[in-house]
């Protein structure tokens, strides 16, 4: 495939050393003066601007491109030509830019399958190189908001229940976006984990749920939970350089996200350093002077409650002051001087510059990466090409590739679904086909073959949440997955099932089938890479990023309407830091895969655990060795946990943290010591007696392992405290 274009250190946003680009002569305009500073530059050319034309870079300017037709954006902001301040275009989004035809990656709940900040560069790069290529400066992602609960529709979009893995994933998304010379914009800030439960009614904007919907929604959080679960992976895309930030459509503690002192403010200005503009959820805006007074910077659609007519009437009412129409202002242009925007030609929108055929290569890659083997009975998988005279390739989601759609609705150049697949990967003509709408008649096609592949999905997307956790939720075609399933095993003892889902659903038949292949929203690639995982071409790469549990009953939010959807659109996070493997731990839960679960086609060892004092920023280091015990190379993920004692009563700890992940691959009989690096904060909690980050006197216990719930190797780490060996 052609190289990705690398525009800017990876660290930071890019810096023009001339100014070769669209703002001019530094004489006459000097804020185009590429010696100076982008503060200063920002201050310059803010002075310039008549008091209309700064009210003017507010709001957006087009309504229609939200469509995603081709040759249109997502968003725009015209600039002011006679300064030199060019239009901004943006684009969604988390999988691909929709705008017409686009390479269709992975879903992020597959990218954080794969446990892999390189991989998240990789699927970036991808994401920030078309989204260049189609004339696009911004783009909306990467999506980072938590797993709270696997009702949400969109879990697809985000990066599962952890806040460090999430927090991993978005900083080397972000990095690997912005290397292509776009902007980054993290999203949703904050708390932003529902988008309502019940259908939205005929004719209302999407996400206008009948209980609970992410529009009018009131998330009750504490500021523990808030600090510790749901803003610190915005920390990590801030410190990775992201260039903007979404607010979001709820309201938290009381006010609307997007007109939020303490999110805006004090989190993500004072405490997280964060120097970019802030812009809105589609619609995410309510009321003009608290937008503008609380630290909203634009509201990009459809551009109303800071257009020109209501910032002026704030103005003349007293509501805001033009001191913060300019902070707003200056944020948005520096913003644009650091990335150098001024400072280049425009981006061309011509998708024949895209390298389709090498992004096609690289989403598949990522799809095997991120597939998890959640069972392989009796070592069912992998296949045996030569020796599988026919397969039956069954169910509803075989002639489909699932995605989420809203800001995910991508359009494919081409797509692969998993019966194509396996047709092209073993013949067409060893291939039998039902589509599983009878659960009889797949039984007797499953029954004449060597080996069943089921293939099913669940009914997940943006603007509504699933009605429960089941395959069939949802559903409009009136097909019973779990009966198909169920029928397919007891006809066929190798059947191997795969799933195309958003996110953990429960899978009652797993005890009935040998095999369970969990493939996500795969991407356009799907097909291939799940054939080439079932024949053994490679190895399924993933672990889970989210509990698979027993049953729906045992999450955290199950059975209570306050903890969810909630009362009279008020939901309260009683819950507090005990969401995903942290609520079943405490609780005590059995559950049917856990966090960080997956299986490989070789076997692996841990051993040799060693806690040593860290150097410089590091507070610890904890390593161990991996080995691996099989005959075929495969990649392992080390996993590191800790243990936190409880400061004091009242302060629940879970019983464990995921503090650290290493992806490793091995040849057969190799061996490597995997490093985890643990700073001050791996050991903190959130003391609200503080109002900081505090790291409490005890014994720390250590573990590391395969998974949340298989783990090999323990030890304690003492803080403070005199600790039994």
């Amino acid at each position: 495939m052609a190289a990705l274009v690398v525009v800017g250190a990876l660290a930071g946003p890019p810096v023009a050393a001339h100014a070769e680009g669209r703002c001019g002569e530094a004489p006459a305009r000097p804020w185009c003066d590429t010696g100076l500073d982008a503060d200063t530059r920002a201050g310059l050319l803010l002075e310039a601007l008549t008091p209309a034309e700064r009210i003017g870079l507010l709001a957006g300017d087009e309504l229609t491109g939200v469509a995603g037709a081709e040759g249109t954006h997502t968003g725009t902001s015209d600039g002011v030509p006679r300064l030199g301040l060019p239009t901004v275009l943006f684009s969604d989004g988390p999988v691909g830019p929709r705008q017409g035809m686009s390479t269709a990656m992975p879903s992020p709940m597959s990218l954080a399958s794969t446990f892999s900040g390189a991989l998240a560069e990789q699927h970036a790069a991808v994401v920030g190189d078309e989204a260049k290529k189609k004339g696009n400066d911004v783009v909306f992602a990467p999506a980072v908001n938590m797993l709270r609960t696997p009702l949400n529709g969109r879990t697809f979009e985000y990066f599962g229940e952890d806040p460090y893995l999430t927090g991993r994933m978005a900083f080397s998304w972000t990095r690997g976006l912005q290397a292509q010379g776009v902007i980054g914009n993290v999203k949703h800030f904050a708390v932003n984990n529902q988008e309502g439960a019940g259908p939205s009614p005929p004719g209302s904007p999407l996400g206008t749920a009948v209980i609970g919907g992410r529009l009018t929604v009131d998330a009750r959080v504490d500021e523990r939970t808030l600090r510790e679960i749901y803003t610190p992976q915005f920390e990590q895309a801030v410190k990775a350089g992201v260039g903007t930030v979404m607010c979001a459509y709820p309201r938290v503690g009381g006010q609307y996200a997007c007109e939020n002192e303490h999110l805006l403010q004090d989190i993500l200005r004072r405490d997280f350093g964060f120097k970019g503009f802030v812009l809105t959820d589609y619609g995410a805006a309510k009321n003009t002077g608290p937008s503008l007074n609380n630290g909203l910077d634009l509201d990009i659609w459809p551009g109303v409650v800071l257009g020109p007519a209501p910032v002026t009437a704030a103005l003349i009412a007293g509501l805001t002051s033009e001191r913060q129409v300019d902070r707003s202002v200056r944020r948005i242009l520096r913003t644009l001087f650091a990335f150098g925007f001024f400072d280049r030609a425009a981006y061309v929108d011509d998708g024949s510059q895209i390298d389709r055929a090498g992004h096609h290569q690289i989403a598949g890659s990522l799809e095997e990466q991120g597939a998890v083997l959640l069972k392989n009975a009796g070592d069912l998988l992998p296949l045996d090409p030569g020796a599988t005279r026919r397969v039956a390739v069954i169910g509803p989601e075989a002639t489909v590739l699932k995605n989420g759609g809203g800001s995910s609705a991508i359009v494919p150049f081409t797509s692969v679904t998993p019966l194509a697949g396996i047709q092209a990967r073993i013949g067409a003509e060893k291939v039998s086909f039902d589509d599983g709408s009878d659960p009889a008649r797949a039984a007797a096609v499953a029954r004449a073959a060597d080996v069943a592949v089921v293939v099913v999905g669940d009914r997940a997307g943006e603007g509504a949440d699933k009605p429960d956790m089941g395959l069939n939720a949802g559903q409009i075609d009136g097909v019973d997955r779990d009966a198909l399933v169920a029928a397919v095993g007891a006809a066929q003892p190798r059947t191997v099932v795969v799933m195309q889902t958003g996110g953990p659903v429960l899978t009652p038949w797993r005890d009935a089938v040998p095999a369970l292949l969990e493939a996500w929203f795969p991407g356009q690639n799907g097909g291939t890479a799940i054939a080439r995982v079932l024949f053994g071409d490679t190895e399924p790469g993933g672990r889970l990023p989210a509990t698979f549990p027993l049953r729906e009953a045992d999450e955290p939010v199950s059975g209570d309407l306050r903890r969810y959807p909630g009362v009279a659109e008020r939901v309260d996070y009683e819950e507090g830091v005990l969401i995903g493997y942290r609520w079943f731990d405490a609780k005590g839960l059995d559950v049917a895969y856990p966090f960080g679960h997956g299986l490989s086609y070789t076997s692996f060892a841990f051993s040799d655990l060693r806690l040593e004092p860290g150097g410089g920023e590091q507070d610890a280091v904890v390593s161990a060795v991996v080995t691996n015990t099989g005959k075929r190379t495969g990649t392992a993920v080390p996993q590191l946990y800790l243990g936190l004692p409880e400061p004091r009563p009242g302060v629940t700890q879970p019983p464990l943290q995921l503090k650290g992940f290493e992806r490793v691959t091995l040849p057969p009989g190799g061996r490597r010591r995997v490093r985890f690096p643990l700073d001050e904060r791996a050991f903190s909690f959130w003391d609200t007696r503080a109002d900081g980050w505090r790291v409490a006197p005890g014994c720390y216990g250590v573990a590391v392992g395969a998974s949340s719930r298989e783990l090999a190797l323990r030890g304690t780490i003492a803080r403070g405290a005199t600790c039994a060996a």
